[in-house]
């Protein structure tokens, strides 16, 4: 049994990084918290695609969480695919050889909320949640790879991942083109 309960297989320890990021200067004094809450089971998530939703209930305060994690690029994906035939069973080999190859399988956050008071995007909530996740994806390696997309990308037929636009600079547009021709109306 390893010694820490969290990020034991190296697709949980991925997990576990946003907790504990490796450039982080000075001690985080809510990781020991949110170790607490996830071992002991205070984090009910549920995942659906790419989205995390989790409550936390804490004496008589009740936070909900929601973490959108941005999806793998189409590069990673082949990669994936090439180096792994049967993703099925996932090992730390597996995971090491796909970083060997130069793409990073480590999930990257598209957007974090809480609605605790605390208002910032490292509560003790969502901390608490990345552990809750850490300790699930050690347990299902392939989770790691439903939560950033894989499966639902390898099933589309669209040659590269495209970013849908959400604002378009205004100096793109040609004003004759996007009005049309006033003069005749």
């Amino acid at each position: 049994m390893p010694d820490n309960d969290f990020g034991y297989t190296r697709w949980g320890k991925d997990w576990v990084r946003l907790a504990e990021p490796l450039r982080q200067t000075r001690p985080e004094p809510l990781l020991p918290r949110a170790r607490s809450i996830a071992r002991n089971h205070g984090v009910q998530a549920t995942i659906d695609g790419r989205i995390v939703r989790a409550t936390i209930h804490r004496g008589s305060e009740a936070s909900v969480i929601h973490l959108e994690v941005a999806p793998l690029t189409r590069a990673a994906i082949t990669a994936i695919d090439e180096i792994v035939p049967d993703t099925s069973v996932l090992t730390d080999e597996m995971h090491a050889a796909v970083l060997a190859a130069g793409h990073s399988i480590a999930p990257v956050l598209a957007g974090t909320d809480c609605s605790c008071k605390a208002r910032t995007a490292r509560c003790l909530h969502v901390l608490a949640t990345f552990y809750d996740i850490a300790s699930r994806v050690d347990e299902n390696p392939r989770l790691a790879l439903e939560i950033q997309g894989f499966f639902q990308a390898a099933q589309d037929d669209s040659p590269a991942f495209v970013a849908e636009q959400r604002w378009v600079p205004i100096n793109t547009y040609d004003p004759a083109r996007y009005f049309g021709d006033l003069t005749t109306a």
